[in-house]
């Protein structure tokens, strides 16, 4: 069956959820937004293109910072108003600088950070 993107839910400002998942290690990195455009961006490219909203505007995953996610798998739930991506992730996917965003937890009503920012690299040259 051939994949239609009208046929997702998108909210009432046209985004959809997405959820990026490290395709090896099955580990969440972290959780975005996309647009009908965005979707159409990340299938045709094969890198993964997310909506803005603060900046309302494209962010193709690590086009300044180096840390890319190359798109492995593309799901979609069974309610079609959210999305799954499995990626091979370059680098942090937190803006924080960490490996995943979901770097807090709560731990007998504390929160608890459970990991450190990444020592910083390079970006690749052009």
């Amino acid at each position: 069956m051939t994949f239609d993107p009208s046929t997702l839910k998108f909210n009432e400002v046209g985004l959809i959820p997405a959820i990026a998942q490290d395709a090896t290690s099955g580990e969440v990195l972290m959780m975005a937004w996309m647009n009908a455009e965005s979707v159409a961006r990340t299938l045709a490219s094969g890198e993964v293109t997310y909506w803005s909203r603060s900046r309302q505007s494209f962010w193709l995953k690590g086009a300044t910072s180096g840390h890319t996610q190359q798109l492995v798998e593309f799901s979609i739930d069974c309610d079609r108003d959210c999305l799954l991506i499995k990626v091979n992730q370059r680098g942090a996917a937190c803006h924080t600088g960490r490996r995943t965003c979901f770097y807090t937890s709560v731990r007998h009503g504390q929160e608890v950070e459970t990991m450190q920012p990444m020592p910083q690299e390079a970006p690749p040259s052009a």
